[in-house]
């Protein structure tokens, strides 16, 4: 195996001898030479070929400069698992504009913050999504879009910056609202522009160290904000990923992971542009399909978060398909535990197994784990810091960032096996947040180290332990959720006092959210009264999966009057203990 590894590295140290900056855009259009016959994409229905995606990026962005859209522009999209999202990704990359890539779970509350305040001049959205009718959300935000503009385009006051809504239908349903511009209609658009001046567009935009992403993270505080990763930082930590984990020409990746997160955007798609690689998903996660899908496109890994794993594992028909080609499962974003790790390496007959620990700040990944470790390294470790390549520095050894652990009262460097929290800083490290500047100042200091508000332990043989996080914020299934937001929401209920949210522990998804509730006096309620209050306020990722009522005299606070929110958790953990043995006692 090990012999193989070196084989799978030395392909990849061949193809890209030195690092060659590039945009978005640009690397694209190399691996089209170089792959384009070769499928990008498996969806249920149809196999898309770099050509493919080629040809109508090219088209879409000449769309895109006939709707005026201009480079530096910030441009949302909120599109699911369809080709459609990458077409118009790169489409923003080709004319040199900002892709805001939006979670397409947010309800209209929280897309219309997120929209304002990435300063989207356009929108390019699903009508639909599951139970999302966007259509409907985006005309609640902007109303003038259902009526006939008095000049050529509507004005939206509640958006002022904002000048297009770009509906996209999987269906080819059309919307008759004159603020609405069909998905399909920017092809035709695009024919209008000349091909050379695309060219001269994108030539005149080739600036690696520009702004292509802000994707929006709860990240290290308890506020949304936009992360700006620049083409190149994210292209180098690509490649890393691809030479630490040997990644082979032609992998064929299945995931359902949202194309909204960096861990598909980044550690799937564009890393598939390295090696020539295939992406299977479908819109819509169900582990039947997933398994059918994997059978029929022949899938070599599976990438996904434990939630994912764990019922792909236990689908009562799993055996009737043919997984033969499967061979490494990649499993990250939460800690997945070590039972669920040996029943996919014995059920699944896996020859790799991985998992890695990082952020969207960073770029992606910061530390994984090589192909060929033990079960028990995987279940317990999150890996080593990515091997030297030639994407790194000199002065990192070879490396895009350099980490350190710190006390995380006094900011003083730990030694190896203390638990702290992890400081990183390189040319993978995103220069701050989006019109962040008082935050940027607090979280990354005058040397370019940035908080991650992650505790993690280095051990003395270099694999690093995540242990946790030292802000409030925590993690479910792979999406962060930030309490303050979800408190905010179940106060204004009309019988709630007071109310505090935390995340507790959970075998699969990583973490789920607890609510203490006190009531106002006089007043009862149930948990099944607070979760539908919060049904229509909040994605469903964030609605807490348990309900306490509790007395104020019940609530841990200080002196001075502030909450003591390590507590609740241990109190959380101590009723859910008590609520687990109430249930299996005879």
């Amino acid at each position: 195996m090990k012999d193989e590894f070196r084989q799978r590295v030395q392909y990849l140290l061949d193809e890209y001898p030195v690092w060659t900056r590039r945009t978005t855009a640009g690397h694209f259009d190399r691996a089209v030479e170089k792959y384009g016959e070769r499928v990008l994409l498996y969806t249920p229905e149809q196999a898309y070929t770099y050509a493919w995606f080629h040809q109508r990026v090219e088209l879409f962005a000449r769309g895109l400069l006939a709707l005026g859209i201009r480079p530096r522009e910030h441009v949302a999209i909120v599109i699911g698992n369809y080709p459609e999202f990458i077409v118009a990704k790169l489409a923003l990359a080709k004319i040199g504009a900002v892709a805001v890539a939006l979670n397409t779970m947010l309800l209209e509350r929280e897309l219309f913050f997120q929209l304002e305040d990435s300063d989207a001049v356009a929108v390019i959205f699903n009508d639909r999504l599951g139970r999302q009718d966007f259509v409907q959300i985006m005309l609640a935000i902007c109303p003038e879009a259902a009526q006939k503009p008095k000049d050529r385009s509507p004005r939206y006051p509640r958006l002022p910056k904002l000048r297009h809504l770009v509906c996209f239908s999987p269906a080819g349903k059309k919307y008759d609202y004159p603020g609405l511009i069909d998905f399909y209609a920017l092809y035709e658009l695009g024919e209008k522009i000349p091909v050379d001046q695309l060219k001269r567009v994108q030539a005149a935009n080739a600036y690696p160290d520009d702004i292509f992403d802000i994707m929006y993270t709860s990240g290290t505080t308890t506020l949304p904000k936009g992360a700006m990763l620049s083409h190149d930082m994210s292209l180098r930590n690509i490649f890393s990923i691809c030479v630490h984990r040997a990644i082979e020409n032609g992998r064929r990746f299945y995931s359902p992971l949202p194309f909204y997160h960096i861990f598909a955007w980044n550690v799937l798609i564009m890393l598939s542009t390295f090696i020539g690689g295939s992406l299977i998903t479908h819109p819509q996660f169900s582990p039947a399909e997933a398994l059918w899908l994997m059978e029929k496109y022949k899938a070599n890994e599976i990438t996904c978060v434990p939630s994912i794993l764990l019922a792909i594992i236990n689908h009562p028909e799993r055996q009737k398909y043919d997984l033969s080609s499967l061979r490494s499962v990649f499993c990250a974003a939460t800690p997945a535990p070590l039972p669920l790790w040996k029943r996919a390496v014995e059920e699944l007959k896996l020859m790799e197994i991985g998992t890695a620990y990082g952020l969207t700040e960073a770029g992606g990944a910061i530390t994984l784990t090589f192909p060929g470790e033990t079960l028990e390294i995987v279940a317990t470790r999150v890996g080593e810091l990515m091997a030297p390549n030639c994407s790194g520095v000199p002065e990192f050894a070879g490396r895009n960032v350099q980490v350190k652990i710190v006390d995380v009262e006094t900011g003083e460097e730990l030694p190896p096996g203390r638990e702290g929290e992890l400081l990183c800083r390189g040319n993978t490290v995103c220069r701050g947040y989006y019109k962040r500047p008082q935050l940027n100042a607090e979280l990354i200091d005058k040397d370019g180290w940035l908080r991650t508000g992650d505790l993690l332990i280095l051990h003395p043989d270099g694999y690093f332990q995540f242990t946790g996080r030292s802000k409030e914020i925590y993690k479910t299934s792979g999406e962060n959720v930030i309490p303050r937001e979800i408190e905010d929401i179940i106060s204004t209920h009309p019988k709630v006092n007071q109310v505090y949210v935390v995340g507790v522990p959970h075998e699969i998804m990583g973490e789920v959210g607890v609510a203490f509730i006190e009531l106002k006096a006089g007043e009862s309620a149930t948990r099944r009264e607070i979760i539908g209050f919060c049904k229509d306020k909040l994605a469903k990722f964030k609605i807490p999966r348990y309900v306490f009522f509790v007395s104020g005299r019940e609530l841990p606070f200080t002196a001075t009057g502030k909450i003591q929110k390590f507590k609740l958790v241990e109190y959380a953990q101590k009723l859910l203990e008590e609520k687990t043995q109430e249930n299996t006692e005879v």
